[in-house]
């Protein structure tokens, strides 16, 4: 793959991946867990300190191994092939197949003006596990268009993908700036709190999974390494960067929800943007924005279709997946087997997951490989000092053991509070634990079959 990509494109990438379905969609859960606007803008604000912590990390370890494939390329130097499979395989099930999903199912239940009934339901021992509706519908078919964008070549891909994340940013700040100044909406918001018995540092812990997956995508810049000039100097630049702008987005766009609705009518609220702008402006503008966000969401949406075949791809190259996904169109110069794999997961998801549940099994098992990747920093600092570290992290040691140790925090609440979600993530490592293995135990096979064709292996 070929080195097309600019400082400008490469933080494009990192707000695109960032700013998605989560800050339109989880804020009303996240009052729900903490009862407070104050605690909401709170949460945001740490949350966003956590992955400007990320970020700054990521920024040392993609300038001193700029290729593809993010933590896994990360994991695969710093300790080895078993870590660096893990982590892809998180990546490709939960790191991109699923926010694909979730960002899908939120841009079609704000473009058809809130969830349908499903035409077909499957229950079994109290859960759903199979829906089809107009919502899962239209969500399929656009992981299907833009991975076919994204199939087609890189140039065009950048191009849709820059494109759709300015018309996003230019809706957020256009919103937060006319909400403020001339929306019908009450700052006495801030000071109300129900009486709902939330609160507490389990919940502001559970909360920031929330959080954090919004936030999550603040390393996407790191997945496309192999494919961005300059990396030593501009890969850590659009990491930083394009975090930064997000955590303001973010805190300005939720203040004006703050200044719209009380926070016992953000509870549990999905669609919190269209009600916030249907408080604000009226139920026509309410309408019309819920369409805009739609449009909105397709930039995270093809961001992660973009970004996250770079694993797989990478990990299939080095031999660690099946090798039909090594490959690169012989003209376009795109992982297309890898694209449409990730396409073929993230639909199963969107036809079998619940929209919150899928949320925190997101950030749950995220936290997990961005940790083991940030450890990896700090081993690589002590085993492998003279490699030529373009930036090296702001703040080491103190930025690295922050980020650790609060992911580590929300990580212990989540175990608590979400057993059978968190269950559900560690099967997924689990799993991929023993793909690994049989693996592996093809390779050996294969190794002992070639050297007995050769002579050189025992008789």
């Amino acid at each position: 793959m070929k080195r097309e990509i600019g400082l400008l494109s490469a933080m494009v990438i990192v707000v695109a991946n960032m700013v998605g379905s989560g800050i339109f969609t989880t804020s009303g859960f996240i009052v729900g867990q903490l009862g407070s606007a104050w605690m909401l803008l709170t949460c945001w604000l740490v949350g966003g300190l956590f992955a400007l912590a990320g970020a700054l990390c990521y920024g040392e370890m993609g300038a001193m191994l700029p290729k593809a494939g993010g933590e896994y390329a990360y994991l695969h130097y710093a300790f080895g092939p078993v870590p660096a499979f893990l982590s892809g395989w998180v990546s490709l099930v939960v790191g991109f197949s699923a926010p694909i999903g979730a960002a899908a199912i939120a841009f079609a239940t704000y473009f058809l003006g809130g969830g349908t009934e499903p035409w077909l339901a499957v229950e079994f021992a109290g859960r759903r596990w199979l829906t089809v509706s107009g919502v899962t519908l239209l969500a399929c078919a656009v992981v299907v268009l833009f991975s076919i964008v994204h199939s087609h070549s890189l140039r065009l891909g950048t191009r849709v993908q820059n494109l759709l994340t300015m018309f996003k940013l230019a809706v957020i700040v256009l919103f937060s700036v006319a909400g403020m100044m001339w929306g019908k909406g009450d700052w006495s918001h801030l000071g109300a709190v129900p009486d709902n018995g939330a609160g507490g540092w389990g919940p502001f812990a559970v909360a920031l999974i929330f959080v954090s997956f919004s936030y999550s995508g603040w390393n996407a810049a790191a997945y496309l390494g192999g494919e961005i000039r300059q990396p030593g100097r501009n890969l850590p630049l659009a990491l930083m960067a394009g975090t930064g702008l997000v955590i303001a987005l973010y805190l300005a766009l939720n203040l004006v929800y703050v200044y719209a609705l009380p926070a016992s009518a953000m509870q549990g609220t999905l669609e919190v943007g269209t009600a916030a702008a249907t408080a604000l402006f009226g139920p026509a503008m309410g309408r019309a924005f819920g369409l805009v966000i739609a449009l909105g969401l397709l930039s995270v949406l093809s961001a992660m279709i973009m970004a996250g075949p770079r694993v797989y791809y990478a990990m299939a190259r080095d031999g660690l997946f099946f090798r039909r996904f090594a490959g690169v169109h012989q003209t376009r110069r795109t992982p297309v087997g890898a694209i449409w794999l990730q396409a073929a997961i993230a639909i199963g998801m969107i036809l079998c997951a619940a929209y919150d549940a899928l949320l925190i099994y997101i950030g749950f098992t995220l936290s997990l490989t961005a940790v083991a990747t940030v450890a990896g920093l700090f081993w690589l600092r002590h085993t492998a000092p003279e490699m030529a570290r373009p930036y090296r992290a702001f703040g080491y040691p103190l930025t690295p053991a922050l980020f650790i140790v609060g992911n580590l925090w929300i990580v212990c609440h989540t175990v608590a509070s979400r057993p059978l979600v968190v269950g559900c993530g560690l099967a997924t490592i689990a799993i991929g634990w023993a793909v690994q293995s049989w693996f592996n135990k093809q390779s050996g096979q294969t190794q002992r079959h070639a050297a007995a064709d050769t002579g050189l292996g025992p008789a």
